[in-house]
């Protein structure tokens, strides 16, 4: 279905589609999560939240405008994928099934793609906590040190740019069905990135698993990993920084070690802000910052 709506279609009209499923899978993932778990917060919600405290609606507001400079920097590489189907010999690039590419092909496809993209998010991942290059992009993405589920591509245009890189060189290297290539990473890996980002634990992902990465360890990854000070650059596998020896090796202060140590109770929760976020459903909240860089240049 995909392939049929772009054919025949400038780069631009291309572009303006990707990024507007991209921003519908945003609002549909990130927002649900964040409308369920932030605007009305239960007690027994906050007994499993990472950081005890809330962020404020400035920062959510902060990550907001930079998911969506993201979202139009990442769906670039995608958009060339898409247009250069069937014209440019090294598309290969295909939609649907046939003899040649049946469901075993495409359950390759899926698992090869999941393990190879985690290892390549995993390594450039590495790369923005190494070198200064790298660093100067990636460190606008730590300034939300207590994430809420809009800051799963709160990243600036080159850092989004080199993590959807994938989506055009899988294309370039191998038969992909560019439809499921496109919804493992719009649905499948951005939902997983919602659940590592929207500041909450679930049982069925325990901190202390030895394979998987909870939301905990991505909020440790948040709160102190930094240049020169590496920890959890993974995605879904574990495996990668413990290979590397970048996993955190602190005190754990988990949501179920804090609760076990008797810090969650009602006492603790009655004493804890709830921001306000209707204000983000206020044309004048988010002129502030507008006004406030015009009043500078007068």
């Amino acid at each position: 279905m995909l392939c049929e709506a772009i054919q025949g279609q400038s780069f631009m009209a291309v572009w303006l589609l990707l990024t507007g499923m991209g921003l519908a899978s945003q609002v549909i993932l990130s927002g649900s999560a964040f409308l369920w778990y932030y605007t009305n917060p239960t007690y027994e919600q906050w007994t499993r939240k990472s950081n005890p405290k809330y962020p404020t609606p400035v920062m959510v507001k902060e990550e907001i405008i930079t998911m969506i400079k993201g979202l139009c920097s990442a769906t670039v590489a995608p958009s060339i994928t898409l247009y250069t189907l069937g014209s440019w010999d090294a598309n290969q690039g295909f939609c649907g099934t046939s003899d040649q590419y049946n469901g075993w092909y495409h359950a390759y496809l899926f698992v090869m793609i999941w393990v190879v993209s985690d290892f390549y998010e995993w390594g450039y991942h590495q790369l923005g906590h190494r070198y200064a290059f790298f660093w100067q992009h990636h460190r606008h993405h730590h300034k939300f040190y207590n994430p809420s589920p809009f800051a799963v591509i709160a990243d600036e245009y080159v850092d989004q740019a080199a993590r959807s890189l994938p989506l055009l060189v899988f294309p370039l290297a191998i038969p992909v069905n560019v439809e499921l290539l496109f919804i493992i990473y719009g649905i499948f890996f951005y939902g997983y990135g919602t659940y590592l980002h929207f500041g909450y634990e679930i049982d069925a992902i325990d901190a202390h698993n030895k394979y998987i990465l909870s939301s905990y360890q991505h909020y440790l990854h948040h709160a102190v990993s930094i240049k020169n000070k590496t920890y959890h650059t993974g995605f879904f596998f574990k495996l990668w920084d413990q290979l590397a020896d970048t996993e955190y090796t602190g005190k754990c202060t988990c949501a179920k070690c804090d609760r076990e140590a008797g810090n969650r109770t009602v006492e603790a929760w009655n004493n804890v802000e709830k921001p306000d976020y209707g204000v983000l459903l206020s044309s004048a909240f988010w002129l502030q910052g507008a006004a406030k860089v015009a009043g500078k240049k007068v």
